[in-house]
């Protein structure tokens, strides 16, 4: 049987703990609702908070391989968008050659000719050495491949160099066309320069898709820990909203409870009057 004392108030003590333990509760739905995540730091859950700083590890480090890959690209993009060019213009220089071959030209058509070819040599190697993106060339004939990170665990991919097409295409620009005789030796100089850009076309659009499947693959992979991630820390806010109301409805019965627990000790006035 419990005493009727004013220093010990039982029911008082019960109906604070209890009250205490609510507003506990409350504290961790509230900084759920307030912040998104059900684990915040180690205190809320050690292993999974844990296991999420890794994964936020792996997304940052993705993010890295995402970015070297987009510089990866733009160095492969502007050397085929470049080689491209270099190609349509060699084609136009095979019809100047053939136009030189031709024995019945005149003395002035053929410097006219010649200075055609001449310009069009020169634009091919002034395309190359501007085909730069954040400093890399690999059209340039000192160009070397480049190497670039393809993911968190240290794999690269390679963006092969095509410093060969420049030895072919400074050949080129070498020769003229101001005689027939000098016109079929340019021609011989031309089917090398046109048979590695062609190697170079084919090379640098493997390396640019290449690129975009890897760019693609990391993209989902990034996307995937995200979601994990998700499911580790994140709080299902339409929960923890009904938690919180259903908390502060206990928290209200709590403080009633502990009021009426409080006034117990004054009913022992009435003994003494």
């Amino acid at each position: 049987m419990p005493i009727n004392s004013i220093n010990t108030n039982i029911s008082a003590q019960v109906a604070l703990q209890f009250l205490n333990g609510t507003n506990r509760e409350m504290d961790t739905v509230q900084n759920r609702v307030s912040t998104g995540l059900k684990v915040n730091g180690a205190v809320d859950d050690a292993s999974s908070f844990a296991i999420a700083q890794g994964l936020r590890g792996d997304v940052k480090a993705y993010s890295a391989v995402s970015q070297g890959l987009a510089n990866g690209r733009g160095v492969a993009t502007i050397a085929l968008s470049v080689a491209t060019s270099i190609s349509d213009i060699i084609s136009d220089v095979k019809k100047k050659i053939i136009e030189g071959m031709n024995a019945a030209n005149t003395t002035e058509q053929q410097n006219i000719l010649n200075a055609d070819f001449f310009s069009l040599a020169t634009q091919i190697n002034t395309f190359i050495a501007n085909a730069i993106y954040n400093g890399r060339n690999i059209l340039s004939a000192v160009s070397t491949s480049v190497n670039v990170i393809a993911n968190i665990d240290g794999t690269t991919l390679t963006i092969r160099s095509q410093s060969a097409f420049s030895a072919t295409s400074i050949n080129l620009g070498a020769q003229n066309i101001s005689s027939t005789v000098a016109a079929f030796k340019a021609l011989s100089a031309l089917a090398l320069a046109q048979s590695s850009i062609a190697v170079a076309l084919g090379q640098i659009g493997a390396d640019v898709r290449a690129l975009n499947f890897q760019a693609d693959f990391i993209s989902q992979l990034t996307d995937s820990t995200n979601e994990g991630l998700g499911d580790i820390v994140d709080a299902d806010m339409a929960k923890e909203s009904a938690r919180l109301q259903a908390l502060q409805v206990k928290q209200q019965l709590g403080v009633q409870t502990l009021n009426i627990a409080n006034q117990r000790p004054t009913i022992l006035q009435q003994l003494f009057r």
